[in-house]
């Protein structure tokens, strides 16, 4: 038996490729395993090679697996681009109708099964999905009834002949598996876990579920992959406690109804992504100088221009940082894995109205749309803080007419802000220079002393955790800094590198703007080496930290730009490479 093995499902977009994964990776879900899953797609509605890749293991796992040791094949193609993941003792299950052969140099065993004919023979060829699963289970002597009950909850409103029908074909690829078992090599069956289901989503639904918690009533957006499915969870969810989302005809209009709802004193939020975000930014600058708190999530992808639109990528970060045009306040976060984003993006809400601030969330493909499982949420860590808003009639003295100082220059930078209706807070707003009344001024002195109270908001701004670190050694070999996605690749790459003797710290940063100096001096002053794994060409990240710290003779890019997730044997080979360069160097 195996503590984890790895799953992957294949063929042409838009025939139920994406619909096989989920049921498979639902049912090991409510079995109580722990799972990881990442889908590669076109960028078309239909045609052109998908997959779902699922990881399922008796103990959490944050990173897709590098091997495969199970490939449903709908077509020869997924055969041909997906062999290469294989070993001996893996195998190919497809399907009968695509005449399936096994390409030069595949190890894997090929069994192939009449999916699509027995699926027709039983009322639809739309049922060959069931019949794939079905022979999964067998492979993997799994019970089917798990398999039974979510086909009834996924089919019942189409009638007990549409239920019946699918159950059947999942039993009849249960029942044609079964007669070619004795001929596979190789163990596809899982240890048994005592664990109760658990939360399983992609990190678009933990953002957009973490929006709600924050308070949020209000969402504008306009579709973008791979944003879209935050916008669409809204619809789903955010009626239900008196909240509206509103689909603009662009993202300019997005960002500036976000800004305009927070104005008025409602949470609002968009999400987009790198081509949105280009849109956006001189909205996200009128946030900052008019100091309207507004959250905005972007899920990178591949670019520039329309890129890789259904790809991987962390290539936003410069521009998220230094995008706007003139100087901001600005605060830029990065949750680790969906778990996180659930909370940092509650605590995204609460910054911007404590520092009056643009806040961008900076997810990626892979975060935003991989399905991962997540550990039961505490709600009580909640809290909604909102800074120096003003709700109530302010007491001003009888004979003051003037306008309320909006932008009083505090020594902290942050003034009070009355929302529309409170009496006696009325002030002019706009996005030219003003004074504290906000209004416009061009005097040099004004100027001068504007800029700075904006400024000193966030200058020594540091979050609770600015980073999730795992510092175990006062001296180490290595430091693998990350951030986002990259997490579970590093993470299970620096325990490979660690049980080769060699020294590992790792640390993936949250804070990335204002950068939290001094917490990443004190790791990289505890290491010889300090590789940064990021997805992009130019090495963003790297670029960030030899701007704020000490790190150039130390520092190595591991830099990945291909659109395809980082794998752990990657992470690893990279370190086992450069601490044999730290041993001829000696």
């Amino acid at each position: 038996m195996k503590s984890q093995l790895s799953w992957k499902v294949g063929g042409q977009q838009g025939e139920g490729i994406e619909s096989t994964g989920e049921i498979f990776a639902t049912a090991m879900n409510r079995k109580g395993y722990f799972l990881y899953g990442y889908r590669h797609f076109s960028s078309r509605i239909k045609g052109g090679h998908t997959n779902n890749k699922i990881r399922v293991s008796t103990t959490p796992v944050h990173a897709i697996s590098d091997d495969l040791d199970i490939l449903i094949a709908f077509d020869q193609e997924t055969i041909e681009l997906n062999h290469h993941e294989m070993r001996e003792d893996s195998i190919i299950i497809a399907d009968s109708k695509a005449k399936p052969t096994k390409p030069e140099g595949c190890k894997a065993q090929l069994i192939d099964l009449p999916f699509t004919s027995t699926a027709k023979e039983l009322g639809t060829a739309l049922m060959k999905n069931m019949v794939a699963i079905g022979a999964t289970s067998a492979l993997m002597n799994l019970d089917t009834t798990t398999f039974e009950e979510l086909i009834t909850n996924m089919f019942s409103k189409k009638g007990e002949k549409v239920v019946d029908m699918n159950i059947e074909a999942l039993n009849e690829g249960y029942r044609l598996m079964k007669e070619h078992l004795s001929s596979i090599q190789g163990d596809f069956e899982l240890e048994a876990i005592n664990e109760d289901p658990h939360l399983y989503m992609i990190g678009n639904d933990a953002i957009g579920l973490g929006a709600i918690s924050a308070g949020s009533k209000f969402m504008a957006a306009y579709p973008i992959t791979p944003a879209s499915e935050i916008m669409e969870y809204m619809i789903a969810n955010l009626p239900k406690v008196g909240g509206t989302v509103v689909q603009t005809e662009d993202e300019i209009a997005a960002a500036t109804m976000a800004i305009g709802s927070n104005y008025a004193g409602v949470r609002g939020f968009t999400a987009s992504a790198g081509p949105g975000l280009s849109l956006m930014m001189e909205s996200i600058g009128l946030s900052g100088m008019t100091e309207t708190p507004f959250v905005v999530i972007n899920t990178q992808r591949g670019g520039p221009s329309t890129g890789l639109p259904t790809k991987q990528e962390q290539s936003d970060l410069m521009q998220m940082i230094y995008g706007t045009h003139g100087d901001i306040p600005k605060i830029v976060v990065a949750p680790t894995d969906a778990e996180d984003a659930f909370y940092l993006t509650v605590e995204a809400f609460n910054l911007a109205e404590e520092y009056q601030c643009p806040v961008i969330i900076l997810s990626d493909l892979q975060l935003s749309l991989g399905k991962q499982t997540v550990k039961s949420l505490d709600y009580n860590k909640i809290q909604i803080k909102r800074g120096e808003l003003l709700q109530s009639d302010i007491e001003r003295e009888e004979d003051d007419k003037g306008y309320f100082r909006r932008y009083a220059l505090t020594g902290n930078g942050i003034s009070p802000r009355p929302i529309p209706g409170v009496k006696g807070g009325i002030h002019h707003i706009t996005g030219v220079e003003h004074n504290e009344e906000g209004k416009p001024s061009e005097a040099a002195s004004n100027r001068q002393a504007q800029m700075e109270k904006r400024m000193r908001k966030t200058e020594n701004l540091v979050i609770e955790k600015p980073i999730e670190s795992n510092e175990k050694y006062d001296e180490a070999d290595l430091l693998y800094i990350g951030f986002i996605s990259t997490k579970g690749a590093i993470n299970e790459g620096a325990e490979r590198l660690e049980s080769q003797g060699i020294k590992v710290n790792t640390i993936q940063i949250r804070q990335l703007h204002p950068f939290p100096k001094d917490t990443i001096q004190h790791a990289i002053d505890k290491a010889s080496k300090v590789i940064v794994a990021e997805h992009n060409y130019q090495g963003q990240l790297s670029n960030i930290l030899k701007m704020n710290t000490k790190v150039e003779e130390k520092l190595v890019n591991q830099t990945k730009y291909d659109g395809t997730p980082f794998l752990p044997h990657e992470i690893e080979d990279k370190g086992l490479e450069i601490v044999k360069e730290i041993k001829e160097l000696v």
